[in-house]
């Protein structure tokens, strides 16, 4: 069986479906993408596609994932949940309306994304890197969120942490063009904040593809609050994974000079990747993805991109009450 892997479609053109092939039907080109490869799309261009394709991306249970010019997440067309489980979205939303064990799951959320803070960090203060007092921060916010009685106080000690996770990039980064200040949103204004939004945004939707392979409802999330947002348990799995596969990118693309000022401009007051910028983030994030790492108790080698699934699988577990779940925390 063909390995499935995500597409990122950053051209303009029809996106159609030909008997069991996709294709993306340019004014120049025409390219097929055989559906049997497909995990996912990702839709940076202006693409058009019709109801037909729609039911052929439903019955292949493929999901696309659409950015807008800015390279902001837009939505997704999520294919019916072909993995429906009432009993299961009942457990999950009991977990989320009792205040104990919501708080008890969101914690857990926040030690796996603290956790693996201070695994990035620790990877450079072996290699001469002038870590120690952000680590030993992150340390002491990650004993607090431990201790915490309330959603908010573990967003604040999660907050702490991050601040100083990000007083470390200076000394990470060898590069002037990436220098930060500090975090920023939407827009962001300089580089750096740039390549960190679109990295997240990367991740989400690999962690909402992750999700659409098991029986668990996306909608309802624990640390992130389920409100009007579309979904929010893809952001509690990607907090988990940030410092070890986005963070790491982009460390590894600014300190190896595969991006610079010249894959960067500034529109409507903010600062974004250019396309050419956007199509290497992703070839690296792939890479990322791609590469594996000896599971601790599978015993075998497992692509990143598994481990983000193994990560829903685990709370599926949790939820029906049959394993206890523990965020996943690297090894290096």
């Amino acid at each position: 069986m063909p390995t499935k892997r995500s597409i990122y479609i950053f051209s303009s053109g029809e996106l159609k479906r030909q008997e069991n092939t996709l294709w993306l039907i340019g004014e120049d080109a025409k390219k097929a993408i055989p559906v049997e490869t497909v995990d996912d799309l990702n839709v940076f261009g202006e693409v058009t596609l019709n109801k037909r394709l729609l039911e052929f991306l439903t019955k292949n249970q493929i999901p696309i994932h659409f950015f807008n010019h800015y390279e902001y997440y837009v939505g997704s067309y999520y294919p019916r949940e072909h993995l429906n489980s009432g009993y299961l979205t009942l457990q999950q939303a009991s977990f989320y309306l009792d205040s104990g064990r919501r708080l008890d799951l969101a914690r857990r959320f926040v030690d796996g994304a603290t956790a693996n803070m201070l695994k990035a960090l620790g990877y450079y203060a072996r290699r001469g890197k002038e870590l120690g007092g952000q680590i030993g921060s992150i340390g002491d916010m990650r004993a607090q969120a431990a201790g915490v009685g309330t959603i908010d106080e573990l967003l604040a000690a999660e907050g702490n942490a991050r601040r100083h996770y990000y007083d470390a990039w200076n000394a990470i980064i060898d590069d002037e063009v990436f220098t930060f200040a500090g975090r920023e949103r939407r827009p962001p204004s300089n580089p750096i904040n740039a390549l960190i939004s679109f990295g997240n945004s990367m991740l989400y939707v690999r962690a909402l593809s992750a999700l659409y392979q098991t029986q668990l409802d996306p909608r309802i999330g624990f640390l992130h609050a389920t409100n009007q947002r579309a979904f929010s348990l893809n952001l509690d799995l990607a907090e988990i994974f940030k410092p070890i596969l986005v963070d790491r990118v982009i460390f590894e693309l600014v300190n190896h000079r595969r991006l610079g000022k010249r894959d960067f401009g500034m529109e409507l007051d903010g600062c974004y990747l250019t396309e050419a910028g956007r199509k290497t983030f992703v070839e690296a994030f792939e890479e990322k993805l791609a590469a594996t790492i000896q599971h601790r108790t599978l015993h075998r080698k497992v692509a990143n991109r598994e481990l983000i699934r193994l990560e829903s699988y685990k709370l599926y577990r949790h939820f029906i009450g049959e394993e206890s779940y523990q965020p996943y925390e690297a090894l290096w």
